[in-house]
């Protein structure tokens, strides 16, 4: 399918709640072809790599893990008491300290007094590490999911501090931020009274931009979305990001599963304008296959850059108004085939990746679910 061609050959149409077969996780969430070329070549390779592999089979085949890992969503759902969100803000803080150690003052401005963007802001944790270091008048742009549908309480203060702006707004429904209209969309579209009008300024820019969102599962959304929604979530999330990022500015954003073909795929599209590395905080994702990367002095005016966030919003239009066909085969035409990811980026991949499968299978081993060997 050609890029941007929902845009460029009709008006814009409403996506198909009933049509869900091709998003399975495999499309989604894993990427062509991941399973027969990318996981053979990294246990192939990858001693780390392999072992984790193992470990996580063993995990997956103990109920305890399943019993596990879905206490620790149901813990994600379930934050909105006081003791609970005081913990994530604190988690958050902490992580932000690991991050900003391991790369160089990842949190630190390039301007001063500088501004830091982070779009999916809530609790609060990372602008407030970010604004202990900065300068006293560092500008602050923040968006989050209100409480009232679904998000975390912000527990940053800011009631008194006129250089914080928080946005409390479903950033996967700025439309007009995404290039999309809001008198182009139809009145049949599941979403129609929920998008919203351009809420960035064109020019409007920030030395460090931050995505560490994930779906919430305490938020309704329409049925079109339930397996769409981490797709909207990071491709409007990074459209916004490195469109009003400085040149020379710091990008840092949670992802999940460094093998994973979509994942390699960004990967080596942010290396291609940035000087980009990854790393897994010991603190609090540990046992998770999440990880954050760290694109520093990124070019964000670059030719490639502008190709990249293109290649966004058209993911996120397909994924918003677009038929599940549409929207496969959007993913499969946004990023080379595995064999060609491989050949041209693999030995980097393992570099990035080493670290973090290290990390993960180092926690697993000594994870409650897993045998022991005797």
């Amino acid at each position: 399918m050609d890029r941007g061609a929902n845009r460029e050959h009709g008006a814009v149409t409403a996506a198909n709640p009933g049509e869900t077969h091709l998003l399975s996780t495999t499309i989604g969430d894993t990427g062509p072809d991941n399973k027969s070329v990318i996981v053979p070549y990294l246990r192939e390779r990858v001693p780390e790599f392999r072992r984790l592999d193992r470990l996580r089979q063993q995990g997956w085949e103990n109920p305890a893990g399943d019993r596990f890992f879905q206490a620790q969503r149901s813990n994600a759902d379930n934050i909105g008491d006081q003791q609970s969100s005081q913990f994530h803000f604190g988690l958050m803080q902490r992580i932000a300290a690991e991050l900003h150690n391991a790369a160089d003052g990842c949190f630190t401005t390039v301007t001063k007094p500088g501004a830091i963007l982070d779009v999916c802001a809530a609790p609060g944790g990372f602008l407030a590490a970010a604004m202990a270091l900065n300068d006293p008048d560092l500008r602050v742009r923040a968006c989050t999911l209100p409480f009232s549908q679904g998000g975390y309480k912000v527990l940053l203060p800011h009631e008194n501090n006129d250089a914080v702006n928080i946005n409390y707004c479903d950033v996967t429904m700025l439309a007009e931020d995404f290039g999309v209209k809001i008198e182009e969309i139809p009145a049949s579209h599941p979403d129609h009274n929920k998008f919203m009008p351009r809420q960035f300024t064109i020019d409007e820019q920030y030395d460090i931009a931050i995505c560490d969102g994930h779906v919430l599962r305490t938020q309704e959304r329409a049925s079109y979305r339930e397996k769409r929604e981490s797709i909207r979530l990071q491709n409007g999330s990074f459209v916004l990001a490195l469109e009003h990022l400085r040149p020379g500015g710091t990008f840092i954003a949670l992802l999940h599963k460094i093998e994973m073909w979509r994942i390699a795929c960004l990967l080596q599209t942010m290396s291609r304008f940035s000087d980009v590395r990854v790393y897994k905080p010991k603190c609090g994702h540990a046992k998770r296959s999440s990880f954050y990367m760290i694109a520093k002095d990124v070019q964000s005016h670059s030719s490639e850059a502008k190709e990249a966030i293109k290649t966004w919003k058209n993911i996120w239009y397909v994924a918003t108004f677009g038929t599940d066909q549409e929207l496969y085969q959007a993913i499969r035409d946004s990023g080379p085939s595995a064999e060609e990811l491989l050949a041209d980026f693999g030995p980097q991949l393992i570099t990035l990746g080493r670290p973090v499968w290290l990390t993960q299978a180092k926690a697993l081993a000594k994870a409650p679910f897993i045998k022991k060997k005797k």
